[in-house]
């Protein structure tokens, strides 16, 4: 078993998922799904709530059943050889399964009797991650008495206690506040760099433009294209644009826009507007005049270049607030 493992972590391919299908009652979760995995890679699933994701994630970490297609790790079938892949793999669920009434060095302890590692190595390899994750000071701690973003750390270090080649984050970063999730996505880059191979499955659009090195856009069951992040969004045909930023922000400002002869249209844009155009220089030179003659000045200029969002709504047809609703909001 060892020397087919490490024929398949020589290769390329470590996850192959082929023609993958499963459906709850007559609701088809997955409808013939295939990817692949290549050792050390960030593989992202990128889609809305009921997309799938977590269903892919369940299948190949041996929780569900597929209905037909194949799932394979490390050359091993999850259906036929579901021990080999478990022991090789990680899962870090939506919601930690640690447990809050035991302490951050026992929850670890606990995971690692569970593989079968001896009682004199898990300590030491509990230790050994505690420190890793910053949680040194946290290992006699209960661990329902942690916050969100330590008691996700532990769940990471948890998943990681057997040394396993492969790793699934479903959801990482949900419910984190903004300085947790950050810190997850370097705990995430940092696994990357030791060689681990990942599955991440997100709805969060920014996240997988940072973490993943290629993304699997996912709706309704079906991958609809495949490709590094930079190739999506060099596949959007979008017009031109400029983002302007006015201070101070006078509410009647809107309605005076339609009056710039250079600029086809604008949006809102948060804190900036969007103006699309077709000659730059034109552009620039109406609205300095423009502003100036409102006695406002610009705080901030920048030409837009098409975004993952960009390309999700174009490959999609679906609306970015359609990902940010699902869940309570984006990061």
């Amino acid at each position: 078993m060892i020397g087919e493992i490490k024929r398949f972590l020589s290769g390329d391919d470590v996850v192959t998922v082929k023609e993958l299908r499963k459906s709850y009652n007559t609701f088809p979760a997955l409808d013939g799904i295939s990817f692949s995995i290549r050792k050390g890679e960030v593989f992202g699933l990128l889609g809305p709530n009921g997309a799938g994701k977590t269903t892919t994630i369940k299948i190949l970490s041996g929780l569900s059943m597929p209905a037909s297609g194949t799932a394979k790790i490390l050359g091993y079938d999850v259906v036929s050889n579901p021990v080999i892949v478990k022991k090789n793999i990680g899962v870090v669920p939506e919601t930690s399964n640690l447990y809050p009434e035991l302490t951050c060095f026992d929850n670890l302890i606990f995971a690692g009797r569970l593989y079968g590692i001896g009682t004199k190595k898990v300590k030491a390899r509990a230790d050994e991650l505690l420190h890793l994750f910053s949680l040194e000071e946290k290992g006699d701690v209960l661990f329902g008495k942690l916050s969100s973003g330590m008691k996700r750390r532990l769940t990471v270090a948890a998943s990681i206690i057997h040394n396993p080649p492969v790793l699934f984050f479903d959801e990482p970063t949900t419910g984190l506040d903004v300085m947790s999730a950050r810190a997850l996505r370097e705990i995430i880059q940092s696994l990357k760099n030791r060689g681990i191979t990942i599955l991440l499955t997100t709805h969060y659009i920014e996240e997988a433009d940072r973490l993943c090195d290629r993304i699997a856009i996912i709706v309704k069951g079906k991958i609809i294209t495949i490709a590094t992040p930079e190739a999506l969004k060099k596949s959007v045909s979008t017009e031109r644009a400029v983002d302007v930023k006015i201070s101070p922000y006078p509410p009647f400002i809107e309605e005076e826009f339609s009056k710039i002869t250079t600029a086809v249209k604008y949006e809102k844009r948060e804190d900036m507007f969007r103006f699309f155009i077709n000659d730059l220089n034109a552009f620039l030179s109406e609205i300095s005049a423009f502003i100036k003659g409102k006695g406002l000045s610009i705080e901030a200029v920048r030409t837009v270049t098409p975004s993952l969002e960009d390309a999700f709504v174009q490959i999609t047809g679906m609306k970015r607030e359609i990902m940010v609703q699902e869940k309570g909001g984006g990061k």
